[in-house]
């Protein structure tokens, strides 16, 4: 089970994303502030925070930058009612991982909540093997037997990692962007299709896998 934090000085809202977790299987825990949840961080393993902007003693940006001057890895999604792109650009610029403004929507709430602890999950494995082909989450970088270590470019990395790592699965356009370009808004959907071409020259003549266009309905990667 994942244990969720959630950061906010605002009682009502506290209690009622507690709730809205709980009844989705995570295990979730509160903090007043940001060196409120500095102590609870302290005494129990936190899987992703939930971190309102604006509160006392220590606001959700400087809770953000302290996590990630530690070198803290933890996901961060920031919740505020302020909407000025501003204030996203400056919660991104501190370490934050995706942003969402009040009143919050639960399902939306649920569904990055979801797709941040996907993300989580694919950093700490590190090291992905299918067949002859291994991919370095650490270095970006993907070594095919017999050929020499290749560098990708980010997002192309994420896209394969991510494809990889759920063979035959099937992916949405929406779903890979909502996982991989998250924070870049004006991302369209031909984006993933731009992307998903460069990785087939890439890989062509791979033995071990390949990545087939399922019509109507997104992308999935074929082990061979």
């Amino acid at each position: 089970m994942n244990t969720i934090l959630i950061v906010e000085d605002d009682p009502n809202i506290r209690k009622l994303m507690k709730e809205v977790l709980a009844q989705h299987g995570y295990e979730a825990v509160v903090a007043t502030d940001g060196e409120d949840a500095l102590d609870v961080m302290d005494k129990t393993h936190i899987d992703l925070m939930v971190v309102d902007i604006m509160m006392p003693r220590m606001d959700g940006y400087e809770l953000t930058r302290i996590l990630r001057e530690s070198g803290s890895q933890v996901p961060i999604l920031m919740a505020t009612a302020k909407e000025d792109f501003d204030y996203k650009k400056k919660g991104f610029n501190f370490g934050a991982d995706d942003y969402m403004t009040k009143p919050l929507n639960e399902e939306e709430l649920l569904l990055r909540i979801g797709a941040l602890l996907r993300r989580s999950k694919i950093a700490n494995d590190s090291v992905l093997s299918v067949g002859g082909t291994a991919l370095f989450y650490d270095e970006l970088a993907v070594l095919e037997s017999g050929k020499d270590r290749q560098l990708l470019p980010k997002k192309e990395f994420l896209l394969l990692f991510k494809l990889l790592s759920y063979p035959n699965k099937i992916f949405t356009r929406r779903q890979l962007i909502d996982e991989i370009w998250s924070m870049e808004s004006e991302t369209d959907e031909r984006t993933v299709d731009v992307h998903i071409n460069r990785l087939r020259d890439r890989f062509r003549e791979s033995p071990d896998f390949e990545l087939v266009t399922v019509r109507g309905l997104g992308y999935k990667a074929a082990h061979k």
